[in-house]
């Protein structure tokens, strides 16, 4: 999470991707917990093996869904977007 755009407007809001399948429960939780805090984000479903690919090299290797982007910055999956939010800390990556 060291990768931060310093120069970034902080009162901007973040930009949030997320790569999922349509049918896991991860991303299907990920999705709930952005949409519980009215934060827009751009989905990329990876069921597509094209999109995938793009997933796994952005991702540096990483083959799981979902795999979470916020102002650029991989911050994980789901468990880790969980741990920010129980730490306290998803609100103030995503600018809320």
């Amino acid at each position: 999470m060291s990768d931060v755009d310093e120069t970034k407007n902080p009162t901007e809001p973040a930009k949030v991707l997320i790569y999922t399948t349509q049918f896991c429960g991860y991303s299907f939780s990920a999705k709930a917990m952005l949409d519980e805090k009215n934060i827009e984000y751009f989905e990329v479903d990876v069921e597509d093996p094209k999109k995938r690919a793009m997933m796994v090299q952005r991702t540096k290797g990483r083959h799981t869904v979902p795999q979470i982007f916020i102002d650029g910055v991989l911050i994980g999956g789901y468990d880790e977007m969980a741990a920010l939010e129980r730490d306290g800390k998803l609100d103030q990556m995503l600018k809320i």
